[in-house]
C-alpha cells in the first residue's frame, strides 16, 4: 500500500472507512500508547513478584514443628510487637512450614507481624504494603496520583477499547483470506513491521478487551459509579440482619482487598439474636478459628476483627487476595461478636452475573490461577509492549522526512455513513464517561485553540 500525504484523499466508501479508522487509531494510539507501556511493564512485575516472593511476607519461612500454638497466643506476640497496637486481622499460612500474619494498626499505621505459629516468636515486622509488589501496584492503579490518577487510567483504558476496535477493523481481511491476518509475513521494512503489528494485535485483542474491561471495572467513574453499583450483593438476602453504616470498602486499606461484588453491600451489624449457630461457647479469636476450619476454611484465610461494638468478625477466602487459587471458592462469612452466630454467609454463588464474572475476570487479571496464568498474563504484557514498540516504528518508517508534523493519516473528505461514525462516537461517550471527556476536550482544543493557529495545527496532523 502507498503511503499516503496529509492531503491524499482515497476513492471509494471502502477506503474512506479505512483511511478514517485509521485516522482514529493514530489518535488514540497517541494518547493511550504511554499508558499502556506503564501497564504493561508494572503488571508484569507485579505478576512475578508477587509469584516468587509474595506479598506482605505471606511466603516467611518456618520449621515445622510438631505442635501448633494458639492463635490467641500468637496474636498476643504480635501485639506485643507493636506497642500500644491494636490487632485488626489474622491472615493464617497457607502451608505448615509458612508464619502466620497479624495486621497490627498504631496511629493509623498498619504494621504486618509475621509470627512462628509454633513457637509464636515473631520473625519480622514492617509496614503494610510496603514492599516492591505495591509500589508497582501504586503505578498500575492510579499513577500515585490518587483520584487524578484513577481519572486518567481509567480514560486511556476506556479510549483503548476505541484503538482495539479501529485496528480490527483496518487489520480484518476482506477477501485476501485469513492466513495473512493472522500468520506474520517475515518480509523487509514497514511492510514486516505492520504485518507483526497486526497479527500480535489480532491474537491479543481478545485477551487485551478482558484485561480492560475487569480493570475498567476497578476505576472510579464506570466501575464505581455505574457498573458495580448494580452489580453488588444485595443485602437483603440477609433476613432479619441489621445492617452498619459502614459498606464492606471500610476494610479496603489503600488498594482493593474485599471482592469486587461486595464491595459497595453494607456490613451486617452485632448486637442482636439474628442469624445461625455459630460458637457455642465464649467468642475469642481461638473460638472464631475454630468455627473458621469446621465450616470449611482450610489452609490460607483471612479473619478480620470486630471493630466497635457493632462489628462483626469477618473470615473471608478469595483468589484476588491470592487466598486461594479457584475465584468460584470465594466466600466470606460474617459473625456476631457477642452471640456467635453467622449473620451471613456469602459465596461466589450468591453473586450477580457481573459480580460472578469479576471474581473469575479479577483472577485471570492478576495471574493468580497459578504459574500458567502468571506466564499467559506474561505473554500478554509483552505483547501489548511489542504493539507499542511496533506502532512507534511504523509512525517512523511512514513518516516525511523533515515534515515538522505528526503525520497522522488524512481524514477523508465527504467521508460515507459519517452519521454512524458519530452514532458511534456517542455511544462510546455514554457507555465510558472517561472515554467522552477526552473525546469533547479533544473537539474543544480543535475548535477553540487549533482552528485559531494554523501553525499548531499544522503540526498535529
Amino acid at each position: 500500500m502507498t503511503t499516503p500525504t496529509q492531503t491524499t484523499q482515497p476513492d471509494g466508501g471502502v477506503n474512506k472507512l479505512y483511511f478514517a479508522a485509521w485516522r482514529w487509531h493514530f489518535y488514540a494510539g497517541l494518547f493511550v500508547l504511554p499508558f499502556l507501556s506503564v501497564l504493561a511493564i508494572t503488571g508484569m512485575a507485579m505478576l512475578w513478584i508477587a509469584w516468587i516472593d509474595g506479598r506482605d511476607g505471606e511466603y516467611t519461612p518456618v520449621t515445622v514443628q510438631e505442635t501448633v500454638l494458639s492463635v490467641s497466643a500468637q496474636s498476643q506476640a504480635a501485639v506485643e510487637a507493636v506497642p500500644g497496637g491494636t490487632l485488626v486481622q489474622y491472615v493464617a499460612p497457607r502451608a505448615p512450614d509458612l508464619a502466620a500474619l497479624f495486621r497490627v494498626d498504631h496511629d493509623g499505621d498498619a504494621v504486618m507481624v509475621a509470627v512462628d505459629p509454633y513457637t509464636a516468636k515473631v520473625i519480622e515486622s514492617f509496614p503494610r504494603r510496603s514492599g516492591w509488589y505495591d509500589f508497582a501496584d501504586g503505578i498500575h492503579s492510579d499513577l500515585m496520583l490518587g483520584v487524578t490518577g484513577d481519572r486518567m487510567i481509567e480514560a486511556a483504558a476506556s479510549i483503548a477499547l476505541v484503538l482495539i476496535a479501529t485496528g480490527l477493523y483496518m487489520w480484518w481481511p476482506r477477501g485476501a483470506g485469513w492466513r495473512g491476518t493472522l500468520v506474520p509475513r517475515f518480509t523487509k521494512g514497514r511492510a514486516m513491521w505492520k504485518s507483526l503489528h497486526g497479527v500480535v494485535g489480532i491474537w491479543v485483542s481478545a485477551f487485551l478487551v478482558l484485561f480492560l474491561i475487569s480493570g475498567l471495572s476497578w476505576a472510579g467513574i464506570w466501575g464505581g459509579k455505574m457498573v458495580q453499583a448494580w452489580s453488588q450483593f444485595p443485602a437483603e438476602k440477609w433476613d432479619a440482619v441489621p445492617l452498619s453504616d459502614d459498606i464492606h470498602a471500610s476494610m479496603n486499606h489503600h488498594r482493593r482487598e474485599v471482592p469486587w461484588a461486595l464491595e459497595q453491600t453494607p456490613m451486617p451489624a452485632s448486637g442482636s439474636a439474628a442469624g445461625e449457630a455459630g460458637v457455642a461457647g465464649a467468642v475469642t479469636i481461638d473460638s472464631i478459628d475454630a468455627l473458621a476450619r469446621e465450616i470449611g476454611f482450610d489452609a490460607r484465610y483471612q479473619m478480620n476483627l470486630p471493630q466497635g461494638d457493632t462489628g462483626v468478625w469477618t473470615l473471608s477466602r478469595d483468589s484476588m487476595n491470592t487466598d486461594s487459587t479457584d475465584p468460584m471458592s470465594d466466600r466470606t462469612v460474617h459473625i456476631d461478636q457477642h452471640s456467635g452466630n453467622i449473620l451471613a454467609d456469602v459465596r461466589y454463588a450468591d453473586y450477580s452475573l457481573a459480580g460472578k464474572a469479576m471474581a473469575v475476570g479479577i483472577a485471570l487479571h492478576m495471574g493468580t490461577l497459578g504459574l500458567l496464568s502468571v506466564l499467559a498474563n506474561t505473554l500478554v504484557c509483552l505483547s501489548v509492549l511489542f504493539l507499542c514498540v511496533s506502532a512507534l516504528v511504523l509512525w517512523w518508517k511512514r513518516r516525511p522526512t523533515a515534515a515538522g508534523r505528526l503525520s497522522a493519516p488524512p481524514m477523508p473528505s465527504e467521508l460515507p455513513l459519517w452519521q454512524g461514525a458519530v452514532l458511534v462516537g456517542l455511544f462510546v461517550s455514554m457507555a465510558f464517561p472517561m472515554a467522552g471527556a477526552v473525546l469533547l476536550s479533544v473537539l474543544a482544543v480543535d475548535v477553540l485553540i487549533l482552528s485559531r493557529l494554523p501553525a499548531l495545527r499544522h503540526r498535529l496532523t
